[in-house]
């Protein structure tokens, strides 16, 4: 069988060993946090610790770190009926609360008129492009910033911030809603009265340990300067595909991005076509958001950025993670290059 390579870490990474071995371990807890006997009390002291990472790794010690089950009953939870403006470029979980009133240029960077009335996500899955959060935000989406670039809650003076664990190496289907102490936030799932009031159910202990875990050992290393190198393998692909392929493009590189990220277009050629072929050449990426690839449509972030229905059309999304090697990174350069000249081809 021919050995893959996984170029696809925006749309979830691999699973990281310390992230296993507390998900392991949380599994022969019985106890139900919420119960005070000692069995409940050993699934309560999991919870917290775990909520204990998660607020040290974004910068948030002091706010209220709410777990949910992903991103997306975050981004409800803190956006459901508050009518916020917001720009296209956001992920589908946010786009699907808020006014798309805020303009973005041909740079990926979106203009904000009035911060705590709006949210702007910190770094855009596609493209890669990081924004600069205004002072006072209301929210932003920070799912796929968090554990690749350094920054810190408290330092941001934003109301919001959602996080998911399955972003940073930790387990899919936990999340967190990270919110300024205090603030008002209305129940979406009501019960129990768990999570502090914001979210009623029993905790996903497992997932919940695993998140903590991901998420202290994705700060170990951004401490030790991983995804610098990252970054190095990154540039790399685009200069060997740049060097070849005369026509093509990468949106968002004229501003700062995420290490790891990399948009690459090549107008006429359909990104969806470019996915498959890859895909059987061994490679695993994307043609967008993984919420949205799979629907056969143009980039609206692209078009976001002014590039037209056929050339938001014809990108792909290669996102690379620590454990990607320059081999593999090479290997991918020169399977697309071989499959851009039969497409140059048979267009001539």
């Amino acid at each position: 069988m021919k050995q893959r390579s996984y170029l696809d870490w925006n749309a979830t990474t691999p699973l990281r060993p310390q992230a296993r071995d507390a998900m392991i371990a949380a599994m022969d807890c019985i106890g139900n946090p919420s119960s005070v006997h000692a069995e409940g009390r050993k699934a309560k002291a999991i919870v917290e610790k775990a909520r204990g990472q998660v607020a040290s790794a974004l910068g948030a010690d002091g706010a209220d770190v709410i777990f949910t089950s992903g991103a997306t009953e975050a981004a409800a939870l803190v956006l459901g009926g508050r009518g916020l403006s917001g720009s296209a470029i956001e992920h589908d979980a946010v786009l699907s609360w808020i006014d798309e009133t805020l303009p973005c240029d041909e740079r990926g960077l979106v203009k904000v008129s009035d911060p705590q009335t709006s949210t702007l996500q910190m770094a855009n899955s596609e493209t890669g492009v990081i924004q600069n959060l205004p002072d006072g935000l209301a929210v932003s989406d920070v799912t796929q910033a968090f554990g690749k670039i350094p920054f810190a809650f408290n330092w941001l003076n934003t109301e919001a911030i959602l996080v998911s664990a399955h972003k940073l190496g930790g387990p899919k289907g936990i999340g967190a809603l990270v919110v300024k102490r205090g603030t008002d936030i209305e129940a979406q799932l009501k019960g129990g009265g768990q999570e502090m009031g914001r979210r009623a159910g029993t905790e996903n202990i497992t997932g919940i340990a695993g998140f903590g875990a991901a998420a202290e050992a994705a700060m170990q290393d951004l401490s030790n300067g991983v995804w610098e190198e990252v970054a190095e393998n990154r540039d790399f692909l685009e200069m060997r595909i740049a060097d070849a392929a005369y026509n093509t493009i990468f949106p968002g590189n004229q501003a700062k991005r995420l290490p790891n990220t990399s948009c690459i277009l090549s107008e006429g050629w359909k990104g969806e076509t470019q996915v498959m072929q890859m895909d059987l050449a061994g490679f695993a990426i994307s043609a967008g958001s993984a919420c949205s690839s799979g629907k056969v449509r143009a980039s609206r972030v692209l078009k976001a950025y002014g590039y037209n229905e056929q050339a938001a059309a014809s990108a792909i999304r290669v996102s690379i993670g620590p454990d990607t090697t320059k081999e593999q990174i090479a290997g991918f350069a020169d399977a697309w290059l071989a499959q851009w000249k039969k497409h140059r081809d048979r267009a001539a």
